[in-house]
C-alpha cells in the first residue's frame, strides 16, 4: 500500500498503541495503558505503520536475532485491513530478523485461517504457561 510509511524501532504513545489495540479487534489490555507502555519499553523489535502521520498498524516481537523470533503483536486498524499492511508488517520483521530465525506467534481463534496467507505454517508443538491476568 503506497500511502502507508513504514518505521522500524520508532518510539511509540501507549494511548495510540491502544487505539490501535482497540481498532484492530486484537485482545490486549488497552484500559492499563501503564501496561501498554512497559509491552513496549523493551521489545526487541517494533515494525509500525503510519497513513498521514497516524499510526494504523504494529508488530512487536522478542528476539535474539539468530535463531528464534516471538511475533508477540500484530495489530492493523480495521480501516486499513485487507489492503497489505499485517503482510508487510510480518515481511518487514523476516527482513530485520534474517533468513537464520524463525518467527513463531500464538494466535487468536479468529486470526488463525490469516496466518496461512502470509507464509505461516500451523505448528503442533507448541506448549504456553497462560498469563493468570
Amino acid at each position: 500500500m503506497s500511502d502507508i510509511e513504514y518505521r522500524h524501532n520508532d518510539p511509540l504513545d501507549p494511548i495510540e498503541v491502544a487505539r490501535v489495540f482497540d481498532a484492530s479487534g486484537i485482545t490486549r489490555p488497552t484500559s492499563d495503558l501503564a501496561r501498554i507502555a512497559r509491552m513496549f519499553s523493551a521489545p526487541s523489535l517494533v515494525v509500525s505503520a503510519w497513513q498521514d502521520r497516524r499510526l494504523v498498524g504494529v508488530s512487536r516481537s522478542l528476539t535474539d536475532y539468530a535463531y528464534c523470533c516471538y511475533l508477540s503483536d500484530l495489530a492493523v486498524d480495521k480501516t486499513v485491513q485487507g489492503k497489505g499492511v499485517g503482510r508487510e508488517l510480518v515481511r518487514r520483521t523476516q527482513v530485520a530478523v534474517g533468513d537464520e530465525v524463525s518467527i513463531i506467534l500464538l494466535s487468536a481463534a479468529g486470526a488463525m485461517s490469516y496466518y496461512p496467507t502470509i507464509g505461516f505454517q500451523k505448528a503442533d508443538n507448541a506448549f504456553v504457561i497462560r498469563r493468570k491476568r
